[in-house]
């Protein structure tokens, strides 16, 4: 287990670092989401299989046996799963062997912190999220939305604010920051 922790490691240390959540003021947020995501009957647990089919639409097949052995660990006595407060610690517990902990890939400012998720969604690094980037990044996370084409480019168009047909930095900024702030 040790030896592919350190293969993952060096993996990880090359990519980027938009997989790194460092915001602590939208971190537990992100995590909810993220867990209820992968909780796919919607029972409060995350199983092992459950975890196992989310890696593997997000393109990181993890070895059935290895994650089992690492997850088990974080499952509490007479539990099927991971409660949101396991896999919390899992999370941590996984950013710190990977990524050092908390502000190790940037300054954690609100702004960096958008601009690692722009980058999720800006697969090919033109600066822009198109309707098909946008597609993927939702059919990795196995939406519904990202079904038909046409929902993606309607949703694409929501926050075009000057009608070139995808979402440049600014935009996604503006979009956040309304759907991050709660209206009085």
């Amino acid at each position: 287990m040790e030896q592919i922790i350190n293969e993952k490691k060096k993996t990880l240390s090359r990519q980027s670092s938009s997989f790194r959540l460092r915001s602590p003021s939208l971190n537990a947020l992100r995590l909810h989401r993220v867990f209820d995501l992968f909780d796919k009957n919607k029972d409060g647990f995350i199983t092992v299989e459950e975890l196992s089919q989310a890696l593997s639409r997000l393109g990181l097949d993890a070895d059935f046996s290895d994650l089992k052995t690492t997850i088990d660990s974080y499952i509490k006595p007479d539990k099927t799963g991971l409660r949101f407060d396991d896999f919390a610690a899992l999370h941590k517990t996984l950013d710190e062997s990977f990524f050092g902990g908390e502000g190790s890939c940037c300054d954690g400012s609100p702004e960096s912190d958008l601009e690692e998720a722009f980058n999720v969604f800006d697969e090919d690094g033109d600066g822009f999220i198109s309707a098909f980037e946008l597609q993927k990044v939702l059919k990795k996370l196995g939406l519904p939305e990202a079904g038909e084409i046409e929902q993606v480019e309607k949703m694409i168009v929501s926050v075009d604010i000057n009608h070139d047909g995808r979402v440049d930095f600014f935009e996604f900024k503006n979009m956040m920051q309304v759907a991050l702030v709660p209206s009085s």
